[in-house]
């Protein structure tokens, strides 16, 4: 796994599987959110057994599945809801963990009023460029 920290209490992931909650527990994560998309591709297990295997460890579990560049105002908001609600550190997963970062790039630019040039660079720090989409994070 490689697990990118953007904040303190919130880092990014590209997939998981169900033998990776041992080690997640391990490093403390307490709570995980997944931005995949049911059977969005052959890799992807069932959601059901990611969620079984998470709660088994005492990792809480939360989905808001996007599909990837499409960030409605309704994901983001699901997403901001569940960094205020959950128990921390937080771990954010899709296949790649770029729609976790643009979640987070979103909610902290149009939620928290953060400098979206420190987001974005916290972004690329964590592997992802979303320069080119810089205007899609300016609240309209």
């Amino acid at each position: 796994m490689d697990i990118k920290l953007l904040e303190p209490g919130f880092s990014i992931c590209h997939a998981i599987y169900p033998n990776n909650m041992e080690e997640l527990k391990g490093l403390g994560f307490r709570a995980i959110i997944c931005h995949r998309q049911p059977g969005e591709a052959d890799d992807h297990i069932n959601d059901a057994e990611l969620r079984h295997a998470a709660e088994a460890v005492g990792i809480e579990w939360v989905e808001i599945p996007v599909t990837p560049g499409e960030y409605t105002t309704e994901a983001i908001e699901a997403f901001g809801a569940a960094i205020d609600r959950l128990p921390t550190p937080i771990l954010g997963f899709c296949r790649s963990g770029r729609r976790a970062v643009s979640l987070w790039v979103h909610n902290q630019a149009q939620q928290k009023n953060c400098d979206l040039g420190q987001l974005l660079q916290a972004a690329h720090a964590a592997g992802h460029d979303l320069h080119a989409e810089k205007d899609s994070f300016i609240k309209g």
